[in-house]
């Protein structure tokens, strides 16, 4: 039996909805649920660019939109945290399981993820929206 919360089966599929489309846009996934200290990783991932970039992703989804859209959840202190989360990562150099880290350029990105989305917007699968280089 999953012991986990159904707000927390739901952000684990929308993060493996996210991740599988980032692979199919071609980048590929280092690394997911990465914890640092107090701050949390959903995915580390490599944009093949141009240019080649380290991307840090926040993963947000929402079941119904009655509180907006899922990207409306970020505020001023996830996103600081986000940030100081990417940083210590890589002045780490290593994700906790001992992996090198690439050294790149890097960004911070939020991939919100509808899961079910409204009726008559694409209806028959998620719909996501890719927000790049995110900042305060």
């Amino acid at each position: 039996m999953d012991s986990r919360t159904v707000r927390q089966r739901h952000g684990a599929r929308a993060e493996d909805l996210a991740a599988a489309h980032l692979q199919a846009l071609g980048w590929r996934v280092i690394a997911r649920g990465v914890r640092i200290g107090r701050d949390e990783i959903d995915i580390l991932a490599i944009d093949p660019g141009p240019p080649v970039t380290l991307v840090a992703v926040e993963v947000r989804s929402a079941v119904t939109g009655r509180f907006g859209a899922p990207e409306e959840s970020v505020n001023a202190r996830k996103l600081r945290n986000l940030y100081r989360g990417a940083a210590k990562l890589r002045a780490l150099r290593f994700l906790p399981g001992g992996e090198p880290i690439p050294r790149l350029t890097w960004r911070v990105d939020l991939v919100a993820v509808d899961v079910m989305p409204q009726l008559g917007h694409n209806i028959g699968g998620p719909t996501f929206r890719h927000l790049r280089a995110l900042s305060g």
